[in-house]
This record gives structure tokens, sequence and C-alpha cells, in this order.
């Protein structure tokens, strides 16, 4: 996947160029734009499966996981196709590197990817699906080799972890993580985290990369709940 994001600014596009049969895999509704040489066609977001079982797992995706229950595949029908992407939060786009190492993702963090890569819904233990506060018994994890991009509210912090000490971020803020990362979710303080505020959190141990967005979507629309009519 050959691209560029555009700079200088806190809502980036990106343009992806593509050659005469080349593929890539984009989150349902991004095409801003194209030169008129890329043919969109959308699929059930079943990571390959087709029939009922496809129709299960695109279903299961998108309720377990925030995704949309279709993905498009963009392909060039010419040597030099422009694809212009923009995601539906405003923030940060990120490359991640599949293969041979692997990532987690949460929740509406998928944007694009190359064919070559994909992911797929892993069962967490009980434990975790209980406190889960995205996700529930089921946390998105990459497969394959290739690239994946992947958007954020606000920045991108990457953070590289040697494993001397556990990491703790907060739940809301994460936005992926290397699978070499073993992970536990906690309440951050008192009961449920209210004395604080900030209710569930992540504690990673091990060696690894956290990536983790520096804005919160939960509290936006908690502060604009009250300007929000509802209802009569």
């Amino acid at each position: 996947m050959n691209y560029t994001i555009s700079q200088n600014t806190v809502f980036p596009i990106v343009e992806v160029t593509l050659q005469q049969g080349e593929q890539v895999r984009i989150e349902s509704g991004a095409m801003a734009y194209h030169n008129g040489a890329v043919n969109l066609d959308a699929k059930m977001n079943s990571n390959g499966s087709a029939g009922l079982g496809g129709l299960v797992k695109a279903l299961g995706r998108s309720m377990v996981s925030g995704e949309s229950f279709f993905i498009t595949t963009a392909t060039g029908m010419a040597n030099n196709a422009r694809l212009g992407i923009a995601p539906g939060t405003p923030g940060a786009i990120k490359e991640l590197q599949i293969g041979p190492q692997q990532w987690r993702i949460n929740d509406g963090a998928f944007f694009a990817c190359d064919t070559s890569v994909s992911y797929d819904l892993k069962r967490q233990n009980l434990g975790k699906a209980i406190f889960a506060g995205t996700g529930g018994l089921f946390v998105m994890e990459t497969t394959g080799t290739g690239k994946m991009l992947v958007t954020a509210y606000g920045d991108i912090l990457e953070l590289n972890l040697s494993g001397e000490a556990p990491f703790v971020v907060d739940n809301t803020h994460v936005v992926a993580w290397s699978t070499t990362l073993d992970y536990s979710l906690k309440v951050a303080s008192g009961t449920f985290g209210f004395k604080t505020g900030e209710g569930l959190v992540n504690e990673f141990r091990g060696a690894g990369t956290i990536l983790i967005q520096t804005r919160n979507v939960q509290s936006l629309a908690g502060m604009l709940s009250p300007y929000i009519q509802k209802g009569n």
C-alpha cells in the first residue's frame, strides 16, 4: 500500500496510489475522492467467510467491536489510480507494520490495510470480558503480513515498554498494543474508579509497544450531553 498523509493539519487525509489490479481494504464510508480509476466494492466484514457463517461473523464483529458490518475493497482500474480516504474521527493516522509482530486493536481504530492483512475476533478470558469497557468477550487481533492504518481521537503517542514494570493506561485511551504484551483490566481507584473519574484501566506487563490516543471520545460525549436535547 503506497500512500501519503496530508501534513500540517489536525484533520489529515490519506491519498493511496494504486496500480492496475492492486487492491486495499478500507473502512466503510472512508472514501473521500478518487480520480475515476478506482472501483469500490463493499462486502461483509467477515474475514473471508461466506454464506451464513460469514453473515454471523460480520454481524458479530459489528456488534462487539464497533466496526462496520461492511468493509470496502478498492481496486485500481489503471496505473497510478488515486484514492483519498478520510477517517470518521478527528485525529491522527498511524501505520502499523503487521507481521511478524501482530497487534490487538481497540474498537473503531481500524482504517485501512493491504489485502494481505486482516483482523479477527479473539475471545478474552472471562475476567477481562466481564470488566471490559469495549470489546466484551472479544478483542480484535491482526493476522497476515503487510501494512495497516489505524486512527485515533487526537494525537497518537507511541510507548515502548521494556517489561521492567507494569504500565497503566486508561481503557478509553488505548488504540492498539503488540501481542507480546499481557494485559489485565482493573478499576482505577475506589468503587469503579468513581473517586478519580478514570473508571477502568488497562495494566500492561511485558515488553512491547502501546499506542495511546491523547483525547477521550467518552469525555467529549459527556461534555456535550447537557447541551443535547433528549426527547420532548
